[in-house]
């Protein structure tokens, strides 16, 4: 069986790429399709049981096989292949410190940077790291993987996202972790200063037990168990659902979602989307290319149903 990492961003090149999300349901499919995998030979195609196309034009790859090994290839920008140095590569190169660690999920950012999270909770990251986004308190690129273990000891991690050049991880007890750029304070701390280090999200998520976390750019999202969403960050496209274009330095719930309970919500690079218990599709923020949904290309400041045509 194959999985693979995508869901589609808009970046501000106006090329699509590939978020790293682990997507389980997907039972086939072809990676063959995928410009990358061309370097590949169809024996290694057919090992492949999870992959992640990423960068700016698609333009590196990460992927592991049925027997958890880990390969790279691809340009190597910032580093972002983790093969300890910047040199690109046409060849398959595989990454002994990862193999045999099962891949539970994995993000990236614009740099690009990299931040993977195994089935055993542990946290990796490399690549670019002009903002400590990377959590490793310096803000050296870092050209191989590495375990972020700073206020993360005895915390598992379940899932992961990145903005640009932040990241934030979600643990097994509900628990938000920031870390990086901070221009907008997408990082949740209050302040527009970097987090070089991971460091827990609380104010308004204090008491909450998060189920499911994403990153915009320059924005996060959280989901908690009753359903409610609380965002923070920049928010000049209305990204944030609040009904403004003010910035949010700490978490705050959406309140036009008040009685809604939201399961899951993802973001592109200024939008962002939520799944309701009744299946219904909640859309917000930048429209300039219809991403929405609603029909026009006019922002939306607040949540807006998107209505599924079911006929076409």
């Amino acid at each position: 069986m194959l999985a693979l990492w995508a869901d589609c961003r808009l970046r501000m090149a106006k090329k699509w790429v590939l978020e790293a999300t682990l997507l389980s349901a997907l039972k086939m499919l072809d990676v063959g399709k995928w410009p990358i995998f061309s370097l590949c030979s169809q024996e290694e195609l057919k090992l492949i049981r999870q992959a992640c196309v990423f960068g700016s034009a698609g333009n590196e790859v990460l992927y592991a096989t049925e027997n958890d090994e880990v390969f790279v290839l691809g340009m190597n920008c910032s580093g972002c292949l983790g093969t300890g140095d910047m040199q690109s590569t046409i060849e398959p190169r595989r990454l002994d410190s990862l193999c045999g660690k099962k891949i539970a999920c994995l993000s990236y950012g614009s740099g690009p940077h990299v931040v993977l999270a195994t089935e055993e909770g542990e946290v990796y990251t490399w690549g670019h790291n002009a903002y400590s986004q990377l959590g490793n308190g310096t803000t050296n690129h870092g050209f191989v993987p590495c375990q972020v273990s700073t206020n993360l000891v005895n915390k598992k991690v379940i899932e992961v996202a990145c903005g640009s050049h932040h990241s934030m991880v979600l643990t097994s007890d509900g628990e938000v972790y920031t870390w990086g750029y901070n221009n907008s304070g997408q990082v949740g701390s209050g302040s527009t200063a970097n987090q070089p280090i991971p460091r827990r999200v609380t104010s308004c998520l204090q008491n909450k037990i998060v189920v499911n976390i994403a990153c915009g750019q320059m924005c996060s999202m959280a989901v908690v168990e009753n359903g409610e969403v609380y965002v923070w960050g920049y928010n000049g496209n209305g990204q944030l659902g609040l009904g403004s274009s003010g910035n949010q330095p700490t978490p705050c719930r959406i309140a036009a979602l008040q009685g809604i309970r939201v399961q899951r919500v993802a973001c592109g690079y200024a939008h962002t989307l939520v799944l309701t218990d009744e299946g219904q599709i909640y859309a917000w923020g930048a429209n300039s290319y219809g991403q929405l949904g609603t029909g026009n290309k006019s922002n939306q400041s607040y949540p807006t149903t998107v209505i599924v045509d079911k006929d076409r």
